[in-house]
């Protein structure tokens, strides 16, 4: 199986919100408008292409410099354990670099994955949670 990655490209909010909605990953799927701002406001978005159809996605934002917020991760579930979620993290972070710090907030379903693809868990960091 041939997987195209890009960093070139925004994809439409329908493509994300199909990639979300089959990921499992909890979105405001329902909100086109709200998706499609949370990707022209995101400086970093990586995709996964499978013959023309977007598979995997994961969207920063970043400074390039010092610090890059991964926000989302999804892959398409007939896609998830083929490597395509690695692959996204780690083209993520080539892009920003080795001076920038790659963080994130993990839902409850992924805590596992991420230590053996190389994150650290932190116990120093705090959230105001969005209201709506």
């Amino acid at each position: 199986m041939e997987i195209v990655y890009r960093t070139d490209i925004t994809p439409d909010s329908s493509q994300v919100i199909d990639v979300y909605t089959s990921s499992g990953i909890v979105r405001p799927t329902h909100d086109y408008d709200r998706i499609s701002k949370m990707y022209t406001n995101s400086n970093l978005i990586v995709t996964a292409w499978h013959m023309g159809k977007l598979v995997g996605v994961s969207r920063s934002l970043t400074d390039f410099c010092y610090c890059c917020y991964l926000s989302d991760l999804a892959v398409r579930k007939e896609y998830q354990t083929s490597g395509i979620g690695k692959k996204l993290i780690e083209l993520t972070k080539s892009v920003i670099g080795d001076q920038t710090a790659l963080i994130l907030l993990s839902a409850p379903a992924a805590m596992e994955f991420y230590p053996k693809i190389g994150f650290s868990k932190i116990e120093n960091g705090f959230i105001i949670k969005r209201s709506k």
